[in-house]
């Protein structure tokens, strides 16, 4: 038997708008992109999604339907000489009143001279631009080319739409349909294909091939794992980056170590820098445990410190240590909070003066205007303290710092309460 140089998921891909399975949402009856082809009313747009979801088929589909001169390009291998080309032909087809569709992949590998090139050929309607992503458009395309089109965005593919592309596969695919295929271990199949049809087809495909010499083709969980070696993991540098750190934070802040590991781990098998994760502990430790757990940005830095020094995969154990604590930390935001007041003062009033008193006294005619008089040194009273103002008396009353009752901030809080308890408050 001839065996296919074409890949599976190239074979199979849908021919006519009604095959194509999944992003209802966008294709479904009275949905933007079907609404759009039905009314014969092209704009440019952005698909933005994960791998496999069907953004490539999506364009040449809407070529296909509306009988446009349709060219694809790569921003890998492509740049401003080749958009030249395709909007002088497409300057060409306005004469013939035909329509010109530019199709661009990863079109966020573009850097802003390229995108810069696309502006005026899609703003004056020369061209429908079609471009393709798997990371957020709000970093990666330039903002005048963004506001020049929709967005839209793909979902991976659920199950039941994995396993009715497998289906259809198995059905129409030439080289498939005449195979004596017993048993597929569909479960597994979608499992490790991260919601991706690319994956997953062509996955089944070398799958396939490693069992076409048996009497009946069984495509179990082991010869699936015999092809991956691992499960397909997504985690691209943008979208899935920020989404997953958000939510390992958040995890933190909540006090959740579990979800806090399940989310490192994803990070980690997605390949991220553990030093970034273990930066970002350090930010964590100050701004949501602070002093209600001094200790936790001590171990934060420690920890950093440490994976420099050994790297991965032992990383992840000092990395494991790290987040647990922190997760199960007392909480208190409450210096960030300060921080973040005294910013607004000093940003929204006038820079007062510095206090005489406080001021510092290096030479004799400072001395003689007063810099520094009276200024009382704390560890010559009781307790080390005596009450003195510190801020400008324009500020006189003001408090940024409110401890809150976790932890060890508790006893912080406790302390302030009773050396100044004439000037400050601290319910």
């Amino acid at each position: 038997m001839e065996l296919p140089t074409v890949p599976l998921a190239e074979r199979v891909r849908p021919k006519f708008i009604e095959d194509f399975f999944g992003q209802k949402h966008l294709l479904g009856e009275g949905k933007p992109l079907l609404l759009m082809l039905q009314k014969d009313l092209l704009s440019s747009f952005i698909l933005w999604g994960p791998p496999g979801t069907g953004k490539t088929t999506i364009a040449f589909l809407i070529a296909q339907k509306t009988n446009s001169d349709f060219y694809r390009i790569n921003a890998i291998s492509s740049g401003v000489k080749d958009i030249r080309e395709v909007i002088n032909k497409a300057e060409e087809n306005l004469k013939n009143s035909i329509r010109t569709i530019l199709f661009i992949d990863e079109i966020h590998r573009f850097n802003k001279s390229q995108q810069d090139a696309l502006l005026h050929a899609v703003e004056t309607g020369k061209i429908i631009l079609i471009g393709a992503t798997t990371e957020n458009p709000s970093f990666e395309v330039i903002p005048a080319l963004r506001s020049r089109m929709r967005i839209y965005t793909l979902t991976n593919l659920s199950n039941d739409e994995l396993i009715h592309i497998l289906h259809s596969a198995i059905r129409k695919d030439e080289f498939l349909s005449k195979l004596n295929i017993s048993f597929v271990d569909e479960n597994y199949l979608v499992f490790i294909s991260g919601g991706d049809a690319r994956t997953m087809l062509n996955v089944f495909e070398n799958s396939i091939l490693n069992t076409i010499n048996d009497d009946l083709i069984n495509i179990t969980q082991a010869v699936i794992e015999n092809v991956i070696q691992s499960k397909n993991i997504f985690y691209d540098k943008e979208e899935e980056h920020y989404n997953i750190i958000s939510a390992y934070i958040k995890s933190i802040r909540g006090s959740d170590p579990d979800a806090a590991l399940y989310w490192m781990v994803r990070m980690l098998e997605g390949g991220e820098d553990p030093l970034f994760i273990a930066r970002r502990l350090i930010i964590l430790a100050s701004e949501d445990i602070g002093n209600a757990s001094p200790n936790g940005l001590v171990l934060a830095e420690a920890c950093f410190s440490a994976i420099e020094k050994i790297g991965m995969p032992e990383a992840r154990i000092v990395l494991a240590q790290c987040v647990t604590y922190l997760a199960a930390s007392p909480k208190s935001n409450s210096s960030y909070m300060a921080l973040e007041k005294a910013y607004e003062v000093v940003r929204n009033k006038p820079l007062y003066n510095v206090p005489l008193h406080l001021r510092n006294a290096p030479t004799a005619l400072m001395k003689n205007l007063n810099y520094g008089k009276n200024y009382k040194y704390p560890h010559d009273f009781t307790n080390n303290f005596i009450e003195e103002k510190y801020l400008p008396d324009e500020l006189v009353g003001e408090q940024f710092y409110f401890p809150n009752e976790n932890g060890q901030e508790k006893t912080l809080k406790e302390r302030l309460k009773f050396l100044w308890k004439k000037y400050k408050k601290y319910n």
